[in-house]
């Protein structure tokens, strides 16, 4: 008994310096000597999550709910449901984790406010388990507040911040709402929160800034967050969706290949554990797919984030309007908007008004771009701002107004130099290649579009189709990529020769050419081409 005393003590000691797997191993041997206490069995599940097997950090907090409560110990048993109810709703396991979540409600209903409280409360509001249909609402955050000033718990505090953080953002108050985060992670990042509390208020800030395309601070946390972790030993921090999202931001960056391969093991690793998870990061490799050309792969993976419950949207609108269908990306983009809130439906209106103005459908654009520019200024967030002046310049070009598009393309492209994203300062370029095109600045357009493709080659993007701008009186009404390809049939290329030129599959190509018949009202290929000699020495491309 001494000897498993003495493990027993070598375990505790272990713990609290963050030597995970000592700990493990010593309280293992004291649970089957019959000698760890619920507390024990609590931090025993601890270094489970941290050494990242979930089912039997679960198992684990089973058996010290247990013994908390042969114990009569009943606030620390509903603190341990608690926690086994947030790990399992977060793997997506909700009828479970809700009912452990009720269980603990019910066993501290009539006791007096402690810890445990707070934790329900932050449950309760941040999943939704009342079926309220709002998310991180006002009640909560009094409830929050009250806890806070009672009990003045690290723990407490950091969750009330999150609370007000989260309720501020989805009220338009962002800047506040951050600040009120930021207070939450340095709390995180001091070890001050219990494993599992502490990684979702980590998962919570780095989503919301995923939401908000707030890519500076996003990058920022994640950077201060894997230092705190190295200094732990331990990168469970990212095992969920943050994990998915760091390597969204390691693709944003342009590091493609390493992302792409560590999304591919990513999904395959999580796609058992939580499919929702494993869904976003079937999206973000589609979308590495879809702008390195692989439009077969896109699909696949946005298929699998279909099936995993993620909406693969604005990609796979995208997809089909690269791909010579652009009312099928209309249908879609439409579709998502309709089920999206104020800010998520910000993430596809780019998308939506680009798809617009390659059917000619101004007003839409207009329309979209009203209300991206509306959610810019009161989410106040870096990619918001960057994304509206982008697309205010695309609705300015296809109004035919180059020099009212020039400013706000360029103050998107320097924000994305500024965010450190070389893909979209680089269709930006293009874009304002275009502009310069139709002022007759070709000297200086050539120089955009070069450095632009210098970009793409780089990456290993697909060449991105440099758009044209309609003057006022020009009446061509093929969108850029049918003009690309009708242009190249002109000069005698053949299907096979303008896919390997354009890196899209023959198939691709067939379909432009049958929508540009179809637009032109011609029956060949001749025909299509002598109305491409005709139009573009009447003056009509530019």
């Amino acid at each position: 008994m001494a000897e498993l005393t003495a493990v027993l003590d070598g375990a505790r000691a272990a713990y609290r310096r963050g030597d995970w797997e000592a700990a493990r191993n010593g309280y293992e041997a004291a649970r089957d000597g019959a000698l760890a206490t619920g507390e024990d069995l609590r931090n025993l599940a601890a270094c489970r999550w941290w050494l990242g097997d979930q089912r039997a950090c679960l198992d684990d907090l089973d058996a010290a709910f247990r013994a908390h409560q042969d114990a009569g110990a009943h606030v620390a048993a509903a603190e341990v449901a608690l926690v086994s109810a947030l790990i399992r709703l977060t793997r997506g396991d909700v009828t479970v984790g809700t009912a452990w979540a009720r269980r603990a409600g019910r066993m501290i209903a009539d006791l007096p406010d402690a810890p445990a409280h707070a934790y329900l409360t932050y449950l309760v509001t941040s999943m939704d388990l009342e079926g309220t249909g709002e998310l991180w609402a006002a009640q909560s955050v009094v409830r929050m507040r009250e806890l806070d000033s009672l009990l003045r718990s690290p723990a407490v505090s950091a969750l009330t911040s999150v609370v007000e953080g989260m309720h501020a953002i989805r009220a338009g108050r962002t800047a506040e709402g951050f600040a009120f985060l930021d207070e939450a992670m340095l709390c995180v990042i001091s070890g001050r929160l219990e494993a599992a509390w502490a990684g979702d208020v980590l998962c919570t800030t780095i989503h919301v800034c995923h939401e908000l395309a707030d890519f500076r601070r996003m990058a920022d946390w994640t950077r201060a967050t894997e230092d705190w972790c190295a200094s732990l030993g331990a990168d469970l921090f990212f095992a969920g969706v943050c994990r998915v999202h760091r390597l969204e931001l390691q693709s944003a960056a342009g590091e493609w290949d390493a992302a792409e391969e560590a999304l591919q093991r990513a999904c395959d690793d999580l796609v058992s554990e939580n499919p929702w998870v494993a869904g976003e990061g079937w999206y973000q490799l589609g979308e590495i797919r879809r702008l390195r050309g692989d439009g077969t792969g896109a699909r696949a993976a946005y298929g699998r984030a279909r099936e995993s419950g993620i909406d693969p949207a604005p990609g796979e609108a995208l997809l089909e309007l690269a791909e010579g269908q652009p009312e099928r990306a209309r249908s879609l983009i439409a579709a998502s908007l309709g089920e999206r809130d104020r800010m998520a439906r910000a993430r596809l209106l780019r998308a939506g008004i680009e798809i617009a103005l390659s059917l000619k459908l101004l007003d839409e654009a207009r329309t979209m771009l009203a209300e991206l520019e509306s959610a810019a200024v009161d989410y106040a967030s870096d990619g918001f701002i960057a994304w509206a002046d982008h697309a205010r310049g695309m609705v300015s070009l296809g109004a035919g107004d180059p020099r009212a598009a020039m400013l706000p393309l360029r103050r998107a492209l320097d924000r994305f130099r500024r965010l450190a994203q070389p893909w979209e300062q680089a269709q930006v370029m293009c874009w304002i290649a275009c502009a310069h095109d139709a002022l007759h600045e070709h000297t200086a357009a050539d120089q955009l579009r070069s450095d632009a493709q210098a970009i793409f080659s780089r990456l290993g993007a697909f060449p991105l189709p440099v758009p044209t701008v309609p003057r006022a009186t020009d009446a061509g009404p093929l969108t850029p990529r049918e003009r690309q390809i009708v242009q190249l049939a002109a000069a005698g290329r053949s299907n096979r020769q303008i896919a390997g030129e354009l890196y899209i599959s023959e198939k691709t190509v067939g379909r432009h050419l049958a929508n540009v018949y179809v637009k032109l009202g011609v029956g060949s290929r001749t025909a299509a081409a002598a109305w491409w000699h005709e139009y573009q020495h009447g003056g009509g491309i530019h």
